[in-house]
């Protein structure tokens, strides 16, 4: 097996590096042990003060190595750059190889006896050292070299006829060590190489679901221009990459297009006239089948049908996903449908192989972590007595961590669970009021973390709306907690997320809502599938399993709702400014709550959109509440320039300048400045 790349997998740099400096403590021990027994064999036929010189020598070299483990272990970032520690562990093993090297090279010549216990150590301090540089076989070289060229220039100079042969088979013997530290290296890059593979293909995995997602979604706009245009669908169905057949409100095929003949094994003209119920959709329920048919031509909509065992014409039964879209006449009624096959029996297999693996491993984990965890709460307690506040320290990011890792494997588990259809919902009649104000007040906590501020936005107006929605509590609260979090950790500091009520007809639509960058384009169209986080360096700080969104969307959705997102007005940009640039902002969404605001404080500066969605004139709003805008600066908010052509005399309505939306920072610190009369401040001032 190849091994791996370290330019495309640092993991498995960093991962080497660390294994040299989990090892260097037992090696210098190793070193200390043995030196001494050198030195006591050789004391009585050697000088003393060569003898002394070389022990404070080699303790000393190996000392300094030991030193350079501590460094490694206590420099917070030294695992950001594996390659530095292991250049500086090849400095420290060539310079421990070489103390070797001296010795063996200083005290060589003498007696028969003496030269082979010599060379015995040799030997011994050679061999040893591969399980502690073999993850980086060329640290191993460095060390070996070190050690065996000055022992192979002495054996040739003082050793016996047998000595010299040995001198003579060196070079190989340090080969073949070198060789072994290459491939156990290799082993140990592959072992660590593959389960960084492994992670980056269930990301992969989850963006080629998104890819297959939006081909699918082109497809069927281009089959709704079918419907006025013939030939469009005879070119489409000649030269799409997936089976198409084009049948009649019977089921009867009227054509196929060369993908389906290929996927399938039958000619077109075996197929056309045949019923392609009986033919590929049927499975093992004809009847059940057969009364779908019926109710779909009678909807006369699109639909999706999955059909396990499509067979082939030599007999494989393939698993096929259905899309269906029935072309109407002028009257209404079906005059035919063409429906699209796609081949999903290998990403079945893979779903199952990965769902089984999962549940279990999940299963297999969440047992002994539990254990553990109340291992370490015990701990934590003092039940077992007293804990120094170092270790205490330890303990605590032990179990802090270990409960976050209980959190993935539940978070996953709940996943699988709706996605195999094995999760149940207890629905029941539930006062939403009450269950948003229990969940913000349970969620502050983790708010505070961030410096955040959890609120009812609709307690600016007074009151929240009184409403009973059926659903399942539990879960509920499980989605609510789910936002709450994913918003407070990817607000700024001091900012606030303002949870809303709006009712609407039948429907009641509850909003999250913060002050953070907000979402990047590209990752919009993922943002509620598995695993899923938007690549930055900030989301990679903040933390979480990618697991949250996508939970939430499917218990929202198994409550008969729906979820969705959609940008604030102001949120992420200038209010967001604003904050970092030291100045305290409220912000709210409509005229109301302004009307609040402005009504209990009072203000240096306000930001006034051009545009409310309860307001068709904000100058009017402007009039309302002159007598609470004393020496209140008003800044308007323009999405388009022509909106300033509206007001012909702002300063007849108090506006002292106009700010549009997509502004520079720079542009809008200054607005805001020079309209108070002084400086911007600095952020964070």
């Amino acid at each position: 097996m190849k091994a791996p790349d370290e330019t495309q997998v640092p993991e498995v740099a960093r991962e080497r590096c660390d294994f040299i400096y989990r090892r260097i403590a037992p090696g210098v021990a190793a070193t200390a042990v043995l030196s001494l027994l050198l030195s006591a064999f050789l004391w009585r036929s050697r000088p003393l003060e060569l003898i002394a010189f070389w022990q404070v020598l080699i303790l000393g070299l190996a000392a300094a190595l030991w030193a350079l483990s501590l460094a490694y272990k206590r420099v917070a970032a030294a695992r950001k750059k594996p390659a530095l520690w292991i250049r500086r562990a090849g400095f420290g093993a060539a310079a421990l190889g070489a103390g070797w090297g001296f010795a063996a090279a200083v005290f060589f010549p003498g007696a028969p006896e003496e030269q082979v216990f010599i060379a015995f150590m040799v030997a011994v301090v050679t061999v040893g050292a591969l399980p502690l540089f073999s993850t980086v076989w060329w640290v191993y070289a460095l060390y070996a070299a070190g050690v065996m060229l000055p022992f192979n220039v002495v054996l040739f100079a003082y050793g016996t006829e047998l000595f010299r042969l040995l001198g003579a088979a060196m070079p190989l013997l340090f080969i073949a060590n070198v060789l072994t530290a290459y491939e156990l290296g290799r082993v140990f890059a592959s072992a660590f190489g593959l389960r960084g593979a492994y992670r980056r293909l269930s990301s992969d995995n989850a963006e080629i679901q998104a890819q297959l997602g939006e081909q699918l979604d082109s497809l069927l706009d281009a089959h709704r221009e079918v419907q006025a245009y013939g030939r469009k669908l005879s070119l489409f169905s000649e030269r799409a990459p997936i089976a198409v057949f084009e049948v009649d409100p019977r089921a009867t095929i009227l054509d196929m297009n060369p993908a389906a003949q290929n996927l399938f094994g039958y000619a077109s003209p075996e197929m056309v006239g045949r019923n392609i119920i009986t033919m590929l959709l049927a499975g093992d329920d004809r009847s059940r089948t057969e009364a779908w048919w019926a109710e779909f031509i009678a909807a006369g909509k699109p639909a999706t049908l999955v059909a396990e065992n499509c067979m082939r014409r030599d007999g494989l039964a393939l698993a096929c996903e259905w899309t269906m879209t029935p072309l109407v006449n002028d009257e209404g009624q079906v005059s035919s449908i063409v429906l699209q096959g796609r081949d999903i029996t290998q990403q079945r297999a893979a779903e199952r192989v990965r769902s089984e693996f999962t549940s279990t491993l999940s299963h297999e984990l969440r047992t002994p972590l539990t254990s553990i965890l109340g291992s370490l709460s015990l701990l934590r307690s003092g039940a077992l007595g007293d804990v120094p506040k170092e270790q205490d320290e330890i303990v605590e990011i032990a179990e802090r961590n270990g409960k976050r890792l209980l959190d993935l494997i539940n978070e996953v588990l709940d996943i699988e669970k709706i996605e195999s259809g094995r999760l149940s919902l207890e629905p029941e009649p539930i006062e939403l009021d009450e269950l948003l104000r229990e969940s913000v007040r349970l969620n502050q906590g983790f708010a505070d973390r961030f410096h955040v501020r959890l609120a009812l936005a609709e307690e600016m107006r007074g009151s929240v709306p009184p409403v009973t929605v059926r659903a399942d509590r539990k879960r509920l609260m499980q989605v609510m907690t789910n936002l709450l979090s994913n918003a407070a950790k990817f607000s700024p500091p001091s900012g606030s997320v303002d949870v809303s009520v709006t009712l609407g007809e039948g429907m009641v639509r509850v909003g999250v809502a913060d002050r953070g960058p907000g979402i990047p384009e590209a990752f919009r169209n993922r943002i509620f599938g598995r695993f899923a986080q938007a690549d930055s360096t900030d989301s990679r700080i903040k933390g979480g399993t990618g697991l949250g969104l996508a939970i939430s969307k499917r218990l929202i959705e198994m409550m008969q709702g729906r979820v969705g997102f959609e940008d604030r007005e102001g949120g992420g940009t200038i209010f967001m400014v604003l904050e970092k640039a030291g100045y305290r902002v409220d912000t709210v969404a409509d005229a109301a709550a302004s009307r609040t605001l402005l009504g209990r404080w009072k203000y240096a500066a306000w930001l006034l959109s051009r545009r409310l969605r309860d307001a068709e004139d904000p100058l009017a709003l402007i009039a309302e509440m002159r007598e609470r805008l004393e020496g209140t600066r008003i800044i308007m908010l323009a999405g388009l320039r022509t909106d300033r052509a509206g007001v012909p005399e702002p300063q007849r309505h108090g506006i002292v300048d106009w700010l549009l939306k997509n502004d520079s920072r720079s542009r809008v610190v200054e607005a805001v400045g020079q309209a108070l009369g002084r400086p911007a401040p600095h952020p964070g001032s």
